[in-house]
């Protein structure tokens, strides 16, 4: 007998894309703000959109459909690494059960953006997900930069917002 919540499959968001993107960021999946809101990184107290607004000179509070075009407009892509899991309890990517896990298909999107060339991973499962289930699939994976950068969620506590968009800032400074 197991001990294990049940709990319906969650399904993440199409991609962001915008023309010639050199810069795929990819999230593990969204939270239940977000997937409330229909929007990438709904939560209030998470840093990803104050870290983006600062590296690409924007309000924070612009509204979301004009976020997303400032991203794109800096060739900057908005994905998740997971198109479908089971998440009991809590909007923590350790809520996530390993055995759900369906993966987007990165590999066609990459195909697909050529332009493409700096993978970022907002935190260690997006990464960690990454590497068990499409890594081996990418074309050419030498041909890509990867890095995977602390995650904004207010889970991450280990650094405050100013430190995480330092941490952000190296790698996708404008």
């Amino acid at each position: 007998m197991s001990n294990r919540i049940a709990s319906s499959p969650i399904n993440s968001f199409p991609p962001v894309i915008g023309k010639n993107p050199h810069t795929l960021i990819l999230g593990s999946m969204p939270g239940k703000a977000s997937l409330e809101a229909q929007q990438y990184y709904a939560w209030p107290h998470n840093a990803f959109w104050p870290i983006m607004a600062g590296l690409y000179g924007f309000d924070v509070s612009l509204e979301y459909s004009l976020r997303l075009q400032r991203l794109a407009s800096n060739g900057v892509l908005l994905w998740d690494v997971l198109k479908q899991c089971e998440r009991s309890g809590s909007s923590l990517d350790s809520a996530i059960d390993p055995l759900s896990e369906i993966p987007n298909d990165i590999p066609q999107l990459l195909s697909a953006q050529p332009t493409i060339h700096t993978l970022c991973f907002n935190g260690g499962k997006a990464w960690s997900s990454f590497r068990r289930h499409l890594l081996a699939q990418i074309r050419n994976p030498e041909s890509y930069h990867y890095h995977q950068l602390p995650s904004t969620s207010p889970a991450n506590a280990r650094m405050n917002t100013e430190q995480k968009y330092a941490a952000w800032k190296q790698i996708l400074k404008p």
